[in-house]
């Protein structure tokens, strides 16, 4: 039985030694052909990267297209350094010898050599027609195309956003295992939240090369081949002329502008002053790095989306939450709640007093709404003063979330600011930290949307189509289709509820069309467009106040509701209104009167606020510089004194030793 098992096994050694010998031989003579091929060819996997999907607006105006480049790349494996004209190579590449070298040895580098290296990066279809003849003749050197980003319109930079390409510290936070060396990620705005949708998928072509690296077709008929799949396509909520219209009226300015339609919560338009070429950050990257280093070392910080980063106090705009409010929980009626405007504690501008509910809202009365938060805050739900303050706090506290301050709204973009709305645990904490209590009479800003509240100016939109609404919303977004399908996620067709009875609402926005027609806010009106609005003028610590406006139109059947910010522009009358009431006219009637072009358009175009505030900010800046700097100083003369303290006690030491020493040898 052994015997036959041993035999079986020297048989089966003898068929396989016979199988590999005929391989051998058909290697070696009788296929001389495929020998002289094996020896003359390469294969070579290139990836072939997608294009990213396209992004329109809501008209179907192209904002984001792509434009192709050529990634230059080396197999050091097969790249002859002395047989290859380096200093030629090197002028073609517009490179110095020295970054040359450093390259060529990272491509040497173990494995590495064998596999296409990143020499350089998105090179211009007008460069590389320049010196594809020439290049063509470098063994080792292959040029791959890929595509880079381009805005068509140059606006609404904050929102559409940038990509890059990825680093080391992005791909190392990549758990999925997708993105590669040289690949390009959003950083901002919706390439960066549709950045899944957008990429596309990459693909690889095994390709075959001669040894004087010209391209002799796909590897085995393209077999092992996959085609790359393009990104997404985008329809946004942008309108890109409403888009266009409001950046130029905001040019030469600090501020934001946020335009919805209330009935869906599209974001018609999203500006944020100053802004930026998007063009500016795509391209060379040499080039790319110099204009990002130039844009982010701006004061005016163009690359911060104004629009959902800042926060500023939303001023007298807040006095409509609080008659809401005040109705709601009772402690308000239309009817017989009047107050005098005394001046006592909080200032006013001159109006006729005393006012009732609507009046106040009309003329924007500080103390009538100073009074009226004592109401809303001290309704008697405890015996203990304190008590009832703290309850009241956070009970008015709740009313106001609910109408999205103080929290993220969800849009569909990233870095999005909550803002901040006070509550007892908030001024708990300041106590705490202070040592010492809070009370209702260190709260009282808050009753004219000042003090340690904020709002970002989506929120203040938001809040203008709430009133649109007569007392909800649709969470804000700026994606509404996907390759043609509309949205369908749930939580952007889901009507979000106030804590405010919607009966409450009709009263207010009566009162918001007269704050137009014949209040606070007169430079917003429009012939033809019944305007409701209410005006904010916000104290500003560091300068002149910002000036606030909201609004919505028409009045019935409203199809914009809108918020500006206007920085160290002061009356929110003056400058907020009149750019709402264009931008307003610009999207229902898509035209702007002869009139107001002349009259309104162009007092707001030759307002120029930036320089003024850029000088500030540089100044600021320079002072903070040199305060570092002093500290900078005192701590090295402290470091330095510390050092010569143990000097001189090291030499003091030394001279006791000596003296001691002499005595003992004269003894």
């Amino acid at each position: 039985m052994n015997d036959l098992r041993r035999y079986i096994i020297q048989v089966a050694i003898l068929v396989v030694l016979l199988i590999y010998g005929f391989q051998l031989l058909w290697l070696q003579v009788i296929s001389d052909d495929f020998q002289q091929q094996a020896q003359n060819t390469s294969t070579r996997t290139n990836i072939l990267y997608p294009p990213r999907g396209l992004v329109y607006d809501r008209n179907g105006k192209l904002l984001v297209e792509n434009n192709p480049v050529f990634d230059i790349e080396i197999i050091a494996k097969e790249f002859k350094l002395e047989s290859n004209d380096t200093t030629r190579l090197c002028q073609l590449l517009r490179i110095s010898l020295e970054e040359f070298r450093e390259k060529l040895e990272k491509a040497r580098h173990g494995l590495q050599r064998y596999k296409p290296y990143l020499f350089i990066k998105q090179m211009s279809v007008e460069n590389y027609a320049k010196i594809q003849d020439e290049l063509s003749d470098y063994e080792g050197i292959y040029p791959n195309v890929r595509t880079i980003r381009k805005y068509p319109y140059s606006s609404f930079a904050g929102g559409l956003g940038y990509v890059r390409e990825i680093d080391q510290r992005m791909l190392s936070k990549d758990t999925a295992d997708y993105y590669r060396r040289g690949d390009m990620l959003g950083i901002s705005g919706i390439e960066r939240s549709y950045e899944k949708e957008l990429r596309g998928k990459r693909g690889v072509q095994q390709v075959m090369y001669d040894r004087l690296g010209i391209a002799r077709g796909s590897f085995k008929d393209g077999e092992y081949d996959t085609l790359p799949e393009a990104g997404l396509t985008l329809q946004t909520t942008i309108d890109a002329e409403l888009q266009k219209y409001g950046e130029y009226l905001m040019q030469n300015k600090i501020g934001s502008i946020v335009a919805i339609d209330p009935q869906t919560g599209e974001v018609l338009s999203m500006v944020s002053a100053p802004t930026f070429d998007p063009n500016l950050l795509t391209g060379e990257g040499t080039e790319v790095a110099k204009n990002y280093l130039m844009l982010s070392q701006d004061p005016t910080k163009p690359l911060y989306n104004r629009a959902l980063q800042a926060s500023y106090p939303p001023g007298s705009t807040f006095k409509v939450v609080q008659a809401l409010i005040g109705l709601q929980d009772g402690v308000l009626d239309t009817t017989h709640t009047s107050f005098s405007c005394s001046k006592e504690l909080v200032n006013c501008h001159n109006h006729p007093s005393p006012l009732n509910l609507h009046g106040s809202i009309q003329h924007s009365c500080n103390p009538f709404y100073y009074k009226s938060f004592i109401r809303i805050i001290r309704q008697n739900r405890s015996e203990n003063d304190k008590e009832d303050t703290r309850i009241g706090l956070d009970s008015w506290h709740d009313h106001v979330l609910s109408f999205g301050f103080g929290r993220k709204l969800g849009i569909d973009l990233p870095y999005e600011s909550r803002g901040l709305i006070p509550s007892t645990a908030y001024y708990d904490k300041i106590a705490e930290r202070r040592g010492y209590g809070w009370k209702l009479g260190n709260i009282y800003s808050l009753s004219i949307g000042q003090g340690e509240m904020s709002a970002v100016p989506l929120q203040l939109a938001n809040f203008a189509a709430i009133l649109a609404n007569r007392g909800h919303y649709y969470i804000p977004h700026v994606v509404r289709a996907i390759n043609d399908t509309t949205l369908v996620d749930i939580k952007y067709r889901t009507k979000q509820k106030t804590t405010v009875d919607e009966k409450y609402f009709p009263f207010v926005v009566n009162a918001m069309e007269d704050v137009v027609r014949a209040g606070t806010a007169r430079r917003a009106r429009i012939d033809d467009i019944v305007v409701c609005g209410k005006t904010g003028t916000v104290q500003n610590p560091h300068g002149e106040d910002h000036s606030v406006f909201i609004a919505f139109a028409p009045k019935d059947n409203p199809k914009i509701a809108i918020a500006v910010v206007v920085e160290n522009a002061g009356f929110g009358g003056t400058w907020a209104a009149p750019i709402a009431s264009l931008m307003i006219e610009k999207y229902i009637n898509d035209t702007i009167s002869d009139r107001n072009v002349k009259y309104k358009e162009q007092r707001i175009i030759e307002l120029n606020l930036i320089e003024q505030e850029r000088i500030r900010l540089e100044k600021e800046e320079e002072r903070k510089r040199q305060k570092l700097q002093k500290k900078k100083e005192e701590k090295q003369a402290a470091i330095l004194t510390q050092k010569n303290t143990s000097s001189k006690k090291s030499t003091d030491k030394s001279t006791i030793i000596l003296a001691e020493a002499k005595i003992e040898e004269e003894e």
